[in-house]
């Protein structure tokens, strides 16, 4: 499951990711607020606007991931701007620090890769990398270079909250040319909107992780949330899926 870490208040956050948990998410992608989420659609920027209005951003961030990992796997999910500017070696000991087990930059420029590569493995962290579905071929070995963990393949070319019908067939034909560049488990997310669509997803993929829909209930109405969760990960579980992940 996908959080958006301090979208509510610290002992409220707590009580969602233990109800997540027993629901059946099986990982939490822990998301680092940033004031410009441009992959993100309108849900999940409310979301993280509301976060930046309460202040204490990262203090939140590395408090959700030392609760989120304490339960499952956790990783944090960011754009490269956070990272900057509290500084990728700071950033990624705090986070290694609370129990964090890998960080997705979802923009990582090209000519920070090398050094972000490098600071996220000296303190433990896996890289993974979000590959569009528009890459060409011969950008895919540099795309996979210096990820770890996973390789991440957006359901839909839509910004996050999408809420549309998915295309399986390029999503499978991308899937395909990952596994074929790289050895690493592949992961889906992104406009899997209900629990029948992330079931369409399953068979491809190692792990789906769910945002928009349990970020939409933890803004509005937490106490839907888990009984949300529930409902996709039932779905996945009846799926033909290597690796669960609601």
């Amino acid at each position: 499951m996908f959080v958006p870490a301090g979208l509510n208040a610290a002992a409220a956050e707590r009580r969602h990711l233990d109800g997540l948990a027993q629901a059946g998410a099986a990982l939490f992608e822990v998301g680092l607020a940033h004031h410009t989420p441009f992959l993100d659609g309108p849900v999940i920027q409310n979301a993280y606007h509301r976060i930046l209005q309460g202040g204490r951003v990262l203090d939140r961030t590395v408090s959700a991931v030392e609760h989120a990992a304490g339960l499952r796997p956790t990783v944090v999910m960011t754009y490269w701007e956070p990272v900057s500017r509290h500084s990728p070696e700071r950033l990624a000991h705090l986070l290694a620090d609370a129990g964090a087990a890998g960080v997705m930059v979802v923009d990582l420029p090209d000519g920070q890769a090398a050094r972000w590569h490098d600071t996220a493995r000296n303190a433990g962290l896996h890289t993974p990398h979000l590959i569009p579905r528009t890459i060409p071929d011969a950008s895919l070995p540099n795309a996979v270079t210096g990820a770890s963990g996973w390789l991440y393949a957006p359901a839909s070319t839509a910004t996050t909250g999408y809420q549309g019908p998915l295309d399986i067939q390029p999503l499978a034909a991308l899937i395909q040319r990952l596994r074929a560049a790289s050895p690493l488990p592949v992961v889906s997310g992104v406009g899997i909107s209900t629990p029948a669509l992330a079931a369409r997803v399953a068979p491809l993929v190692d792990a789906v992780v769910i945002g928009t829909p349990i970020v939409r209930a933890l803004a509005s109405d937490p106490g839907r949330a888990p009984a949300l969760a529930a409902s996709f990960a039932q779905a996945l579980r009846a799926a033909p899926l290597t690796k669960t992940s609601a």
